[in-house]
């Protein structure tokens, strides 16, 4: 039964593990997101290269809402990102389609840009810059946006990845030329570029592999919520003790003893809000972490493929009556 990317093109699933692809299922999505903290710390060259890229976008971004008037159009065309679902991973009730980046996610970046992160790409107590940071302030701003921000940022790479694979591996028979939208940006004309990749193609669409070795599970190394969490160990960290005797001071007035988890989430967060250094000390802890990111992720991700991948096949192996495989194109 075609499940799976090497069940629906005759391919090795050693192949496929051997280039480092994960083996996406081509029936639903998989609850795995890419996370840009995996580039930033990884030992590749090409990943810290993508992760540099990224930051030089955001700096664009930066630099275009604090300097300029810019109107809804333009909002609209560097600050909103479609869906990239032919990665078939993330969340979706059926198939490969999400909800994607909406108006919400632009607005408050574009938001964020112009005020409490005005220096972003510039910071000095992290080891570098992240985007995770434009999303630690507002709620409701998950995985799931930051993957899918991400693989925006990044989708040259992945078609150039997938391109490669397909080429050397594919049966030309199921694959073809695909003209790709928003692939690559211009910064002397400040438009996106449209580029032609060669891909594997299904029910008139292309797929794109991704390396599992940027894929996680759970929330992103940098996230909203494991920040929060954190907030007293920040704290406490300060190497300013009149600072940190006012931030505990200012927490201990808006809370009563027997303050709810969510009024003490909804405290935190103002906190953070109001004193932004904060942030960076919580990416910096983040940082100094990093290998356990590395650590958590290929466990995680290892995890999923167990039960995802490896017994989903074989229970259909085992207990379901399979219909012969096509013999012509998927």
């Amino acid at each position: 039964m075609n499940i799976y990317f090497t069940d629906y093109f005759k391919i090795d699933p050693e192949v496929l593990e051997e280039y480092g692809a994960l083996n996406i299922s081509l029936i639903n999505d998989l609850p795995l997101f890419i996370d840009p903290f995996l580039l930033f710390n990884s030992n590749k060259q090409e990943y810290c290269q993508l992760h540099n890229d990224m930051i030089e976008y955001l700096r664009f971004l930066r630099n275009s809402a604090t300097e300029r008037n810019l109107d809804e159009g333009l909002i609209q065309r560097w600050f909103r990102f479609p869906e990239v679902k032919q990665n078939w991973l993330g969340y979706s009730r059926k198939g490969n389609t999400g909800t994607g980046l909406g108006n919400d996610f632009a607005n408050s970046l574009h938001s964020n840009l112009q005020t409490i992160f005005s220096s972003f790409g510039n910071e000095q107590l992290t080891k570098g810059s992240h985007l995770e940071k434009l999303c630690l302030i507002s709620p409701g701003v998950g995985r799931d946006n930051i993957s899918d921000f991400t693989t925006n940022l990044i989708k040259s790479f992945l078609l150039e990845y997938t391109q490669a694979f397909t080429l050397e591996f594919i049966d030309p028979r199921w694959h073809r030329k695909y003209a790709i939208d928003r692939v690559s940006f211009n910064y002397d004309t400040e438009s996106w570029m449209r580029e032609i990749y060669t891909l594997p193609t299904l029910n008139n669409d292309y797929i794109i592999l991704t390396p599992k070795d940027i894929l996680r599970k759970n929330d992103t190394w940098i996230s909203r919520g494991d920040m929060l969490s954190k907030y007293h160990d920040i704290v406490d960290a300060l190497p300013d003790i009149q600072l940190r005797s006012q931030l505990n001071h200012h927490f201990e007035k808006q809370l009563t003893k027997d303050a709810t988890k969510e009024e003490k989430e909804k405290a935190w967060s103002e906190m953070f809000r109001m004193h932004p250094e904060l942030i960076d000390h919580y990416i910096r802890l983040q940082e100094d972490n990093g290998e356990d990111a590395v650590i958590q992720s290929n466990t995680l991700v290892f995890e999923t493929e167990e039960q995802l991948i490896t017994n989903v096949k074989d229970f259909v192996n085992d207990y379901l009556v399979c219909p012969r495989l096509p013999s012509t194109s998927p």
